[in-house]
């Protein structure tokens, strides 16, 4: 069975055509339209996807791409390869069944409607889970090269739970063909435990306060805007108290991606970096791509430690989000793209 979900929406307008899987509820395969022109993919799309043979896996592997919502964010990891201020805080007995929430491994259901430049779905989630339900919206907005998104979280019991909006955006083959640009942030750190043996880059559980200038294993620093990175690496950092704006500034193919969100629900900023660094199948070594995951989380690890105390809230970082039946939270965000250089005005920072 191939990987691609085959249930799917065409998102479509006068800037961009998008098709929207049922699986996972992921944005991926298309284009936007430029107002040079010319037509661009920024989104990632996993190179497994039309392969055979990937009914292990869980969903979210089968359909990785382009942007989709999690909740709750994060999964289980062993602790044994943290640091100690952080495996005081991580529960061995934390078990979740699917990596970063269900609606993130299983199938959305379409709302029918007449307009193509609008996709509505929705997932209910099963009975024993604290969140009820999940909305998402997805609007290709008329006359310009930009996709306004909104999440609404439906909750079945008052809980803390962690989201995040998951974007995963293609990077071109050459070190240093593309650069990220984020807004501000009051701090970074470096990710406490490994992801990947051996495909790890930076020092453990440091601190930092500019993306070009982040600690290494070996004691020196790295320009982590700087992407592709030089070899092969497995890698997370997370910026806190973000303001909520960061490009991707692609410049072999001459294009600035511009994400924005309510940094009031996600005062956060996860960057994953799959720099060829995962080997095992059906990774194999070949997947290059930069996560850029607005979220409330702790580096994306399991929903209780960041439902709990831990060492990022208690710098003063919301970690989840407090939900109650009665009152769903709504998180609106867009994606745009620009032509470089650019010859007028930035991309409209516009949540709708």
């Amino acid at each position: 069975m191939p990987g691609d979900a085959g249930n799917s929406r065409a998102l479509v307008w006068s800037h961009g055509s998008f098709a929207v899987e049922a699986l996972g509820g992921m944005i991926g395969k298309g284009a936007f339209l430029m107002a040079d022109g010319k037509q661009v993919s920024p989104f990632f799309v996993a190179p497994w996807w039309d392969e055979d043979g990937l009914e292990s896996y869980d969903g979210l592997t089968r359909g990785l791409r382009g942007e989709w919502p999690c909740v709750p964010f994060g999964y289980p990891m062993p602790r044994e390869s943290f640091t100690s201020r952080w495996q005081t805080v991580m529960d061995d007995a934390d078990n979740h069944s699917d990596v970063h929430g269900y609606g993130s491994n299983h199938d959305w259901d379409f709302a029918e409607q007449g307009d193509p430049s609008l996709v509505s779905m929705s997932i209910d989630y099963p009975e024993d889970h604290d969140v009820a339900r999940l909305r998402r919206t997805l609007r290709g907005m008329p006359g310009e090269a930009r996709i306004a998104l909104e999440l609404e979280i439906t909750a079945r019991r008052p809980c803390r739970t962690p989201v995040a909006l998951h974007g995963c955006f293609a990077l071109p083959q050459g070190v240093g063909g593309a650069e990220l640009a984020v807004g501000q942030f009051g701090g970074g750190l470096t990710f406490p435990g490994v992801i990947e043996p051996g495909a790890a880059l930076f020092a453990k559980d440091h601190e930092f306060t500019d993306l070009q200038s982040v600690p290494t294993l070996d004691g020196g620093v790295v320009n982590a805007a700087n992407l592709p990175l030089a070899g092969s690496a497995e890698e997370l950092l997370q910026l806190n108290g973000v303001d909520g704006t960061v490009d991707l500034i692609n410049r072999v193919q001459g294009y600035r991606m511009s994400l924005s969100w309510d940094s009031t629900l996600l005062p956060s900023l996860v960057l994953w970096y799959s720099n060829r660094g995962r080997r095992g199948a059906p990774w194999l070594g070949r997947t290059l791509c930069i996560g850029i995951e607005p979220s409330a989380t702790t580096f994306g690890l399991s929903p209780r430690t960041s439902a709990q105390d831990n060492p990022i809230a208690d710098g003063g970082t919301s970690t989840a989000l407090d939900l109650a039946p009665d009152t769903p939270v709504t998180i609106q965000y867009s994606v745009a793209v620009a032509p470089l250089p650019l010859t007028a005005a930035p991309p409209r920072r516009d949540l709708r």
